[in-house]
């Protein structure tokens, strides 16, 4: 008899260290938000055992906020499932009528550069009368809805569509040549720009740019100050353009000079493959999660769903494909909404416990071994301590900061997190700071 209280009574010990250790850990938690001075009504946290799934710890879990690119990690896994971890981006060359008649099929590439369209031009020979581009893979829409005007000068969110070239980004080159001369600078892309250079020489580098199209199309406007020589990205904000400027300039260095313009048209049985270029997926994959790639993503969500609905690719289909495959998992969606593949547009809505319960639904799949460990990619300079402990995905907005992936604590107890914060009033370094102090507390406590 004694025997068995002893054991009753080590149970309930047990039992009450468990329920003391989580209620202290639940308190420092709070403590660490109230300390950060962001209300606790703007964050939402979800913190579950990836083993047994149950809540570990959870605050405003339903509250629905943009995940930023948190989403990522989210679209990543239908999309793959459907294009297939050998899929390659390509882009093919086609010839027919005895040599005087070429076809470029692009493929929505988002690696393809100025390099490989050379080595496919590089096949046409001078008998050339004709040129055709096919750029029927996806729909004829560069920019996701809700992404935000803006951003048309954030070289993070650059217009995507078939004609993918460059990464779609303009460089601009701009140095001072002394304190008394204006500032030059040197367009070296060909794209045609329009710009008012209001630049002066100055103690720091403090480049504005705006764009002008009060007055004609493609003009921008430079205002600040520089002292050093320096490097400006920004998008291109007409695709098509860029690319008929570069496939032009690449014929013309082969003395091709075409009378007609480029013709948009079908490759059809008549043509015979000459030669392409690709690139991998599963490279686009890494680039997706280390390094939060928005264009790879977005290009991908619409390739994926062309791929599963035997159509062009649309934002529609991708989005079409996201929702089947969370309901084959038994997830309900019916509270969230995506409206892009990256975590761009505001209009996306999640929440923390949804986001954790896809995360335990998919623990297994090998997509998630590309999430970036502390140290690397968009985790470059964070919670380097806890490199073999955490893989995480973050995302950034105005306003908005989330972090979500996989921890082992210092118990080795395996968890799924999820934290996003909507604060006005804060700084993105000071929501990440918090993201940091809230996943070390996971890592010592539980």
């Amino acid at each position: 008899m004694r025997k068995i209280f002893l054991i009753l009574f080590l149970v309930l010990l047990i039992c009450t260290c468990n329920i003391t250790s989580a209620k202290t850990t639940n308190n420092s938690i709070e403590n660490i938000i109230s300390n950060s001075r962001i209300d606790m009504s703007q964050i939402a946290i979800s913190v579950k055992d990836a083993d047994s799934g149950k809540v570990v710890y959870a605050i405003n879990e339903s509250m629905l906020i943009p995940p930023a690119s948190v989403q990522k990690m989210l679209t990543i896994i239908p999309i793959a499932a459907s294009l297939g971890l050998d899929y390659k981006y390509t882009t093919k060359l086609y010839s027919k009528n005895n040599n005087t008649e070429y076809l470029i099929k692009l493929g929505a590439d988002p690696y393809l550069k100025t390099n490989d369209l050379k080595k496919l031009v590089k096949n046409i020979l001078p008998s050339v009368r004709k040129i055709c581009i096919d750029d029927s893979i996806v729909e004829n829409k560069d920019w996701g809805e809700g992404w935000q005007w803006d951003d048309a000068f954030n070289p993070l969110m650059p217009r995507f569509n078939s004609y993918n070239l460059d990464n779609n980004i303009i460089k601009l080159s701009l140095f001072p040549v002394d304190e008394s001369s204006v500032i030059h600078v040197v367009n070296t892309t060909g794209y045609p720009l329009a710009i008012i250079n209001n630049l002066s020489y100055g103690d720091d580098n403090s480049v504005k740019i705006s764009k002008e199209n009060s007055l004609v199309d493609n003009m921008i406007k430079l205002e600040g100050k520089l002292n050093k020589q320096i490097s400006i990205y920004f998008p291109v904000d007409n695709l098509n353009r860029y690319f008929n400027i570069k496939l032009n300039k690449l014929l013309e260095e082969r003395n091709i000079y075409l009378k007609d313009d480029f013709i948009v048209a079908n490759v059809s049985e008549d043509y015979t493959l000459i030669d392409e270029v690709a690139h991998s997926f599963s490279s686009g994959i890494n680039d997706i999660l280390k390094n939060s790639n928005n264009i790879v993503a977005e290009t991908s969500l619409k390739l994926a769903g062309a791929n599963s609905f035997g159509t062009v690719g649309t934002d529609k289909n991708g989005i079409k494909l996201f929702y089947n495959y969370c309901n084959s998992i038994g997830l309900d969606t019916s509270d969230i909404k995506i409206t892009d593949a990256s975590g761009v547009s505001k209009n996306n809505l999640m929440n923390a416990d949804f986001i954790t319960e896809f995360l335990l639904k998919n623990k297994e799949n090998e997509i998630y071994n590309n999430l970036p460990k502390p140290g690397e990619g968009t985790l470059a300079n964070r919670m380097i301590t806890l490199k073999t402990n955490l893989r995480a995905k973050t995302g950034t907005l105005s306003n908005i900061s989330s972090i979500a992936g996989f921890l082992k604590t210092k118990a080795e107890n395996n968890l799924v997190f999820c934290v996003m914060t909507n604060s006005p009033n804060a700084s993105i370094s000071d929501l990440k700071i918090l993201e940091d102090y809230i996943i070390r507390e996971l890592y010592l406590k539980f």
